[in-house]
């Protein structure tokens, strides 16, 4: 049996896959990038992007398995963009065949640097949603963010972005928090305002130097260091660009006072907005702050499934397309397993915490260190969250209360003008 004969049923619960449809490929070579070592896992690069059976067949099968009307696809690597715009006029082309009575969405996450007209203007006609990756302006983001020359690769992102503009092509903004930029948040974010973003998203470069068991491709080191309320100088073997906890912090919060006084409704942040649902009390949101995880997997350009995109590694890969329905794979026992443990193995430390409600732990993955009672499980960026938390909640409850009397959550702006808040500080 071919994969595209494989029987489908929609799966128990919505599910999200992110597409690595040419692997690791990519032409930058930012040095903090975790998905440059699946080169070790997968081999030779030549072979990396999917072939025209295994796409037309996950796109399909990807439609079939969703319980919803609304199907979101995302792509992403590497560089989604070496595969060509061929490669995804074929993706909308089996979309439009397979997706009938179906709303197809695409999120597209790219480098910008290959961005020409050719794909302004089909990412135009085909409404897709594009992610820039930039850390700043071009001091920062030239920092890690190279050439495979080693050269700042910041120009031919905002040229790239310029060809996003010019073809009124919807975008967001991906930062990675680092050691470069993360005592500049003010910067950062009056940068993406000038840039015209609206939408931005802040991730934290957390990535542990190799010890022999992950040279083995595997995930834990087996000393794990203890928390500290110093942690910003915890003994922790972290490569150079990894952001310090409290910066962090620090980091969110800088941008949180700006955007609470001035810019609520008309920018949005993606961790305010999954704050802000936890404070009314929604359950799930985004995943690395959710009670369970193991409803986002990744899917590599072979057809192999995983867990998570940050869980590439052969102990983690539930199965593979082309041998099994995508249904049985996301709902699998192995699969169910994974999610739970994000909540089940939360150390007494979390579960007692303040804040635990909006973070429940952060992402497993950065869960490495032991709490003060020597429990294994604490995130990395326990002290970072809750210092960010605990300033915001003021402004999260009120702005949870205008929801709960129908008003718009931009209201706080005004509750701050009028000293009804405290302005933050």
């Amino acid at each position: 049996m071919s994969s595209h004969e494989i029987s489908e049923k929609a799966a128990q619960a919505p599910f999200h896959i992110m597409v690595k449809p040419i692997g690791p490929k990519c032409n930058l070579d930012c040095q903090y990038c975790f998905y440059l070592e699946k080169e070790m896992l997968f081999g030779d690069g030549e072979r990396w992007k999917m072939d025209d059976a295994t796409l037309e067949s996950y796109v399909k099968r990807y439609i079939e398995a969703q319980p919803s009307r609304e199907v979101s696809f995302a792509w992403q690597g590497g560089e989604p963009t070496l595969c060509g715009v061929e490669f995804f006029e074929k993706v909308v082309a089996w979309q439009k065949q397979y997706g009938q009575g179906r709303v197809i969405e695409n999120a597209f996450q790219t480098n910008g640097t290959l961005l020409d007209d050719e794909w302004g203007e089909f990412m135009k006609r085909e409404n897709f949603l594009v992610g820039i990756s930039i850390d700043g302006p071009a001091d920062v983001h030239d920092t890690y963010r190279v050439t495979r020359g080693g050269k700042g690769s910041h120009a031919e992102v905002m040229r790239g972005l310029e060809v996003l503009k010019k073809h009124k092509v919807d975008f967001n903004t991906l930062i990675c928090v680092n050691r470069a930029n993360q005592d500049k948040g003010p910067e950062v974010y009056a940068f993406l305002k000038s840039i015209g973003s609206r939408y931005m998203q802040f991730i934290p470069i957390v990535e542990r130097l190799p010890d022999e068991e992950a040279k083995r491709l595997g995930l834990w080191h087996s000393t794990p260091p203890k928390f500290s309320e110093e942690d910003d100088n915890l003994d922790v073997p972290l490569t150079e660009w990894s952001v310090q906890p409290k910066a962090y912090g620090r980091f969110m919060w800088s941008i949180f006072k700006r955007w609470v006084q001035q810019d609520v409704g008309k920018y949005y942040v993606q961790m305010f907005d999954a704050a802000l649902g936890k404070w009314t009390g929604a359950p799930g949101g985004l995943c690395i702050f959710s009670e369970e995880c193991g409803r986002a997997l990744a899917l590599e350009h072979d057809g192999s499934l995983y867990s998570c995109d940050h869980y590439v590694y052969p102990d983690y890969k539930v199965g593979n397309i082309k041998e099994q329905a995508i249904s049985d794979l996301v709902d699998s026992l192995f699969q169910q397993e994974f999610g739970r443990n994000k909540q089940s193995t939360l150390p007494k430390y979390c579960r007692d915490c303040e804040v635990r409600f909006a973070c429940n732990g952060g992402c497993p993955k950065q869960r490495f260190l032991l709490t003060p009672n020597d429990e294994r499980g604490l995130n990395y960026l326990c002290s970072g969250y809750r210092f960010t938390f605990n300033k915001m909640a003021p402004y999260m409850e009120a702005m949870a209360e205008l929801l709960r009397m129908h008003q718009a959550p931009a209201g706080v702006m005004q509750l701050i003008k009028q000293k009804k808040l405290a302005k933050p500080s």
